[in-house]
C-alpha cells in the first residue's frame, strides 16, 4: 500500500479590513468622557503636529503648507480607515532623506504624483495581506538606516540654523555638506542666537514643565525674538520671508489661508506630462516611499499597542495608509505615514480612539485658517532647531551604540553597513545591502544549526532497542538552501552492506526544494547501496514538499512511520527477513555529526 503525508491546511478567513480601530475602539465601549479626552488630546497633538508638519515640508524642500495639507487630509482619512486606534498619521522625518531627491528632479509635481503612487502600492500591499512581512526585515537593518537618516536630518539643519546661503543644493548628503563649508561666510550670529535659544528651550522645558507641548512655548517665543531684531534693524530669516504664494494675482507671504484644495499633482510647480513613462521613471521613488511608509507606520503602531495595551491591525492599517496617500497629492499633499512621536504624545495625553487624531486635523486645519498670518512670522532657525531635536530622538543615539557594544559581530556588521549607506548614498541603497547581508548571515547561522547526527541505542523517544545492522540518524534544524547540502551529507559515512537507516525528522520544522533535492540525493545513494531508509516523525512543512514532490513508499527501500519505536520494529522485521551480515562488518563510527 501506498502512504504519502499529507499537509495540514486551514483556509484563514477573510476579516474586513477597513475602520478596524474605530471599531475595535467603540466595541469596548465608548462614552462621552472618552470623545472629551480625544478632543483633548486631540487639540495638544494638533499643536505639536502644526510646527512639526511645516518644518518637514521646508526640509523636503516644498512650501510649508505642503506639509499642513498632509497632516489635515491624511490625519482624517488613515485614521478612520486604519488598523490602529491611536495611529497619528501626517508627514515624518524618515522621508526627508527620499522625498528631497524627488523635488530636486522633478518638482513638486513629481513628488505629489510619486506619492499617489506608494498609496496604490500600499494599497495593494493592504489588500494581499502583507502587514505582518515587515517584521522580517532584522532589527539591525531598521535601526542602522533610521539612526542614518536621523544623522543627514540633523546635520542639514545647520543650513538654517547658522543661516548659510549656499550657492547649490546637490542631492546627496556628503555634496551638501561641501557646499555648506563653502557658504561658512554667510553665517549670521543672529540666526544661530534664535536657534540655539528655541533649541534651550525645547529639551529643559519639559523637565521642568511637562504639562504644556515645549513647541508651543519655544516657538512663539522665537517669533517674538526674531520680531524685537527686525525693530532693531537685525532681519532674520522667516517662513514669510522665505515663502510666498501668488493667488488671484496677489502675493502672500508664508502661508495662504486656504484649506487644501483639489489639484492636479502632476501640475503643480514645473507641469509634468502624465503619460507611462513619467510613471515609469518614477517607480524606483514610489517603490522606496511606500516600503518606508509601511515600515515606519507598523512600528508606529507597534509602539502604541506597547503603550496602550491594545492590538493593532497591521493589513488594515497599510490598507488605510495607502488610500491616504493617494488621496493627499490631490489637495497637494506630501508623502505620509504614521509619526512615532505624535502617536506617543496624544496616547500620553489620553487618545482613547482614533477620534483624536481626527480632531488633530481638524485643530491643524482651524490654524491655517486661523493663524495663517502670525504663523509667517516664525523664524527658520527656530523650526531647523526643532527638527535637529527631532533627528536627535531618531537616531535613538543610545541604543545604537548600546546595540554596537553587546550585539554579535555580524549584526554590528549590518548595523553598521546600513548606517554608513543611508549616510553617504540613500535609504534604498542602504536597506537593499542591509537585507542581502543579513540574508547571507542567516543562511551561515542556519547551516551551523542544522546536523544529521548518528545516535547510539539509547534514545529518549526510543522505548526498544535498535536491532543489528541498524543505524539511527536524527535531523536537527531546517533544511533549506543554507544547510541541507552539508546535513545530508552525513549519510556519506554508510557502510556498503548496512541493511537498515532509521531517520528521524522530527526537529526538521521546514524544508525547501535545495533541501528536497538533498534529501532526495541521499535516498537514491541508500537505495543503490540496498538500504532500506524508515522516515519517521515528519512534520506538517516537510510532508507537504514531500506529497508535492512524490516522495512515496517504496517496498524494501522508503518507508514513513509514525513513531521510533515503529520504525525500530519495521527495521526488525526486515532484517530478520535476511541473512545475517558477515562480523567484519558493523557500525559506522559513533558520534559523527555535520553541520
Amino acid at each position: 500500500m501506498t502512504h504519502r503525508y499529507k499537509p495540514a491546511t486551514s483556509a484563514p478567513k477573510l476579516r474586513a479590513l477597513p475602520f478596524t480601530g474605530l471599531r475595535s475602539a467603540f466595541a469596548d465601549g465608548y462614552g462621552s468622557r472618552d470623545l472629551r479626552s480625544d478632543i483633548l488630546a486631540g487639540m495638544v497633538v494638533g499643536v505639536v503636529a502644526l510646527p512639526l508638519s511645516m518644518a518637514l515640508a521646508i526640509a523636503v524642500g516644498v512650501p510649508p503648507q505642503h506639509g499642513l495639507y498632509t497632516a489635515i487630509v491624511a490625519g482624517m482619512v488613515v485614521p478612520l480607515l486604519g488598523g490602529s486606534r491611536f495611529q497619528v498619521t501626517g508627514p515624518t522625518a524618515a522621508f526627508v532623506v527620499i522625498l528631497a531627491p524627488i523635488v530636486s528632479r522633478f518638482g513638486i509635481g513629481g513628488l505629489l504624483l510619486a506619492g499617489a503612487m506608494a498609496g496604490a502600492i500600499l494599497l495593494a500591499m493592504g489588500l494581499f495581506r502583507l502587514g505582518r512581512l515587515i517584521q522580517f526585515i532584522p532589527h539591525p537593518v531598521t535601526t542602522g538606516f533610521t539612526a542614518g537618516i536621523g544623522t543627514v536630518i540633523g546635520v542639514l539643519q545647520l543650513k538654517d540654523l547658522l543661516g548659510l546661503q549656499p550657492s547649490r543644493s546637490p542631492d546627496h548628503f556628503v555634496e551638501r555638506l561641501q557646499t555648506f563649508w563653502q557658504a561658512r561666510s554667510t553665517a549670521r550670529l543672529s540666526e544661530l542666537g534664535i536657534g540655539l535659544a528655541t533649541l534651550a528651550v525645547l529639551i529643559f522645558l519639559p523637565k521642568v514643565w511637562r504639562r504644556v507641548p515645549a513647541p508651543l512655548v519655544a516657538l512663539p517665543a522665537a517669533a517674538i525674538g526674531a520680531w524685537w531684531l527686525h525693530r532693531n534693524g537685525v532681519d532674520v530669516s522667516t517662513i514669510g520671508s522665505r515663502f510666498h504664494t501668488v493667488i488671484d494675482g496677489i502675493r502672500v507671504d508664508g502661508i495662504p489661508r486656504l484649506p487644501p484644495l483639489p489639484v492636479k499633482p502632476w501640475a503643480l510647480g514645473s507641469e509634468l506630462t502624465f503619460d507611462l513613462h513619467t510613471l515609469r521613471v518614477l517607480l524606483p521613488s514610489a517603490i522606496a516611499i511606500a516600503l518606508l511608509g509601511a515600515i515606519e507606520s507598523l512600528l508606529s503602531a507597534v509602539v502604541a499597542d506597547g503603550m496602550a495595551g491594545t492590538k493593532h491591525d497591521p493589513d488594515a492599517e497599510l490598507l488605510a495608509l495607502g488610500v491616504g496617500n493617494v488621496v493627499c497629492p490631490f489637495f497637494g499633499g506630501i508623502a505620509a505615514t504614521g509619526a512615532i512621536a505624535r502617536t506617543a504624545t496624544g496616547i500620553r495625553y489620553g487618545s482613547k480612539s482614533p477620534i483624536s487624531t481626527m480632531v488633530h486635523a481638524v485643530v491643524v486645519l482651524a490654524a491655517v485658517l486661523a493663524l495663517a498670518p502670525l504663523i509667517s512670522y516664525l523664524p527658520m532657525s527656530a523650526l531647523a532647531a526643532l527638527l535637529m531635536l527631532v533627528a536627535w530622538n531618531m537616531s535613538e543615539a543610545k541604543h545604537f551604540f548600546h546595540m554596537v557594544r553587546v550585539a554579535p559581530k555580524s549584526d554590528v556588521a549590518v548595523l553598521l553597513t546600513c548606517y554608513f549607506l543611508t549616510v553617504v548614498f540613500d535609504m534604498v541603497v542602504a536597506v537593499t545591502a542591509g537585507m542581502i547581508l543579513a540574508a547571507f548571515l542567516f543562511m551561515r547561522r542556519m547551516a551551523e544549526v542544522a546536523s544529521v547526527q548518528l545516535v547510539e541505542d539509547v534514545h529518549p523517544h526510543l522505548e526498544v532497542k535498535l536491532p543489528k545492522d541498524t543505524v539511527l540518524y536524527e535531523v536537527n534544524g531546517p533544511l533549506f538552501f543554507g544547510a541541507a547540502e552539508t546535513a545530508m551529507d552525513a549519510f556519506k559515512a554508510i557502510g556498503a552492506r548496512m541493511r537498515v537507516l532509521i531517520l528521524n525528522m522530527a526537529a526538521v520544522p521546514a524544508m525547501d526544494i535545495t533541501g528536497l533535492v538533498a534529501l532526495e540525493s541521499a535516498l537514491l545513494r541508500l537505495r543503490q547501496q540496498g538500504v532500506l531508509t524508515l522516515i519517521t516523525g515528519v512534520q506538517p512543512q516537510p510532508a507537504g514538499v514531500l506529497n508535492k514532490a512524490g516522495v512515496q513508499e517504496e517496498p524494501g527501500r522508503i518507508q514513513f512511520c509514525a513513531t521510533l519505536d515503529q520504525a525500530a520494529q519495521a527495521a526488525s522485521a526486515h532484517v530478520a527477513r535476511h541473512a545475517p551480515l558477515p562480523a567484519s562488518h558493523g557500525r559506522p563510527q559513533s558520534g559523527f555529526s555535520a553541520g
